[in-house]
């Protein structure tokens, strides 16, 4: 009996030993893992986003706001039979059935999103299927009120949401709010949840974002650049209204656009910025750059006089033709009239170097710095790579690609004295209801040209509008003085120029004296006989800034063109050669 007992107590000894292990095993060295295993299985951690901050325009307009929405979510493990499920779930939201199939039937996951950012019809549909293991959070939604108004500036984020494009990429830290986690805790009934409020920490907003853009100013450029392209049978179009005193976008347009309500349904092409992304040549409007290294140079006055060929020239080996047969010209009707022939002599008067350096200093060939991401620095080549008839072609805009914001600053800086500014979108920040100004605004990035220099050029640009054979005379604006420069410029294609199609432009700032704004508007691809810079870019240039400088308060009733005080009377002084014909628009 003793001998049995000691069996019995050596018995009950090992097995609370090996208790005692195993409880040791599962409490101290695997305390962790399977705390882990039971926070996987008794909560879900769902991160979710704040508002992001509202976006306004200069004015106060809402252009993107955050609004609540519905999402639905699950556990793939509590689901008995995911293929059906995903069939009704399916026709309520219109998914692939499929593939929210194959979701909900993942075992290696205890968190599935069903649907997300739901409207209100939506989700009380999908309630109504009455599945006990689909749950619902609330998330914020972006929306954009004003539709297509300003998208390609404004830009779109995706379901995240992440800023995808425009601001609101450009912007995101600012606009976006910190991440907040939300555990979730289980009880043993499936389906059955709460939030751990105790351990949600509190969501911070976004701040908000106030533009330069002016709602009035972006729909009327909007409206009158959509009606060119459609009348003349355009590909596409573009423009930028800028405030050259400061470099502000006051309206940025890409046509043909898209929603940012429902952006994954536009084309991706029509999702760019065009006048930030695409560069093209810019053909006569870049005769300023020529002009002003002219005059800076000291090797061209606005009255000396130009055998302009009587439409061609031969240069090393190339004849090169004009847009009209011109004979002897002065310097200022060479870009009233837009003489390819006479600007070419005056760039070779100016020489290689002193263009190159003249084309640097207006900042082509690098990036103005906007505060939008995707910018392009267009295409100009290193003057040692520059063939022998380079001085040539790129005296009159051709064999150099640029962007459509670094010609409009180039021109704002003619039209402000001299000063050449980073351009800037985004004027302030609010947050905690004090909206503070964007620092360092307006930056100044350069002094291409003297104050005398821009006002030379100021008067030869107000010849091509209100000179007899001008060729931007319909970009006129009744009681205002305007100053401007027509291009129509070949599209390369293919290594050559393509035959019937071009680039149309105007640019230009009024009042000529004052400068309020300076507005570039390009037609891509105009049909029809009506295909040059003075048509249909000068007309909705016209219609674009007479509204912008009436939103302005800018008071008419300036000096006509040959008043004595304006010294623009001197400039328009002369003719051309007797017998030559009235030029069309380069």
């Amino acid at each position: 009996m003793r001998s049995r007992l000691y069996v019995v107590l050596a018995l009950a000894v090992l097995w609370f030993a090996a208790l005692g292990a195993r409880l040791y095993l599962l409490q101290v060295v695997k305390h962790d893992h399977y705390v882990e295993r039971a926070h996987g299985q008794q909560r879900y951690v769902l991160v979710s986003t704040p508002p992001r901050g509202t976006i306004f325009d200069s004015r106060g307009r809402e252009l993107a706001i955050s609004v609540e929405a519905a999402s639905a979510f699950a556990n793939p493990r509590e689901i008995a039979d995911a293929v059906a499920a995903a069939r009704s779930i399916a026709e309520v939201l219109g998914c692939d059935r499929e593939k929210l199939a194959e979701r909900l039937s993942r075992e290696d996951t205890r968190f599935v999103w069903v649907g997300r950012q739901l409207g209100p019809e939506r989700a009380a549909r999908l309630r109504a299927l009455g599945f006990d293991w689909l749950q619902f959070t609330s998330e914020s939604k972006r929306a954009y009120p004003q539709g297509r108004l300003a998208a390609s500036v404004v830009g779109f984020v995706g379901i995240d949401p992440k800023g995808l494009a425009g601001v609101e990429l450009s912007y995101d830290a600012v606009v976006a709010g910190a991440e907040v986690h939300r555990p979730i805790l289980r009880d043993a009934r499936p389906g059955r949840s709460l939030y751990d409020d105790f351990a949600r920490p509190e969501a911070e907003p976004g701040a908000d974002i106030y533009l330069t853009i002016d709602s009035s100013m972006q729909h009327v450029a909007q409206r009158e650049l959509a009606a060119a392209v459609e009348r003349h049978g355009a590909k596409g179009g573009s423009l930028v209204m800028l405030d050259p005193s400061s470099g502000a976008v006051l309206a940025m347009v890409s046509y043909p656009g898209f929603d940012p309500n429902e952006y994954g349904r536009s084309r991706v092409e029509h999702r760019s910025n065009i006048p930030l992304q695409h560069i093209f040549e810019p053909g006569s409007t870049f005769k300023l750059i020529t002009a002003a290294a002219a005059l800076e140079a000291g090797v061209v006055d606005p009255f000396d006089r130009f055998d302009c060929g009587n439409g061609g020239i031969e240069f090393r080996g190339r004849y090169i033709r004009d847009h009209a047969r011109f004979g002897e010209l002065r310097f200022s009707e060479i870009i009233a009239y837009s003489s390819n022939v006479g600007a070419i002599q005056v760039g070779v008067q100016v020489g290689e170097k002193r263009l190159y350096d003249m084309i640097r200093a207006f900042g082509f060939g690098a990036k103005t710095g906007i505060d939008l991401s995707g910018e392009g620095k267009g295409l100009l080549h290193p003057l040692e790579m520059w063939h022998k008839r380079a001085i040539a072609y790129i005296s009159f805009g051709q064999g150099i690609s640029v962007t459509p914001l670094q010609l409009v600053n180039a021109f704002a800086a003619i039209a402000n004295g001299g000063t050449l500014y980073q351009p800037y979108v985004v004027a302030a920040v609010g947050r905690d209801g004090e909206i503070v100004p964007a620092v360092d605004r307006p930056r100044e990035i350069g002094r291409p040209i003297s104050a005398t220099t821009a006002r030379t050029l100021e008067r030869m640009l107000e010849m091509v509008v209100e000179a007899e054979r001008g060729t931007g005379k319909h970009a006129a604006i009744p009681g205002y003085r305007v100053a401007g420069k027509t291009g129509t410029a070949e599209k390369p294609e293919g290594g050559r120029y393509a035959e019937g199609k071009y680039v149309a432009s105007f640019v230009g700032f009024a009042p000529a004296r004052d400068p309020a704004v300076v507005c570039l508007v390009i037609i891509d691809e105009p049909s029809g006989a009506r295909y040059h810079g003075g048509d249909a870019p000068a007309a909705v240039f016209s219609a674009v800034v007479r509204h912008a400088l009436l939103r302005l308060g800018v008071a008419r009733g300036e000096p006509p063109m040959g008043d004595p005080a304006s010294g623009a009377s001197r400039l328009a002084a002369g003719s051309t050669q007797p017998g030559a014909p009235a030029g069309v628009a380069s």
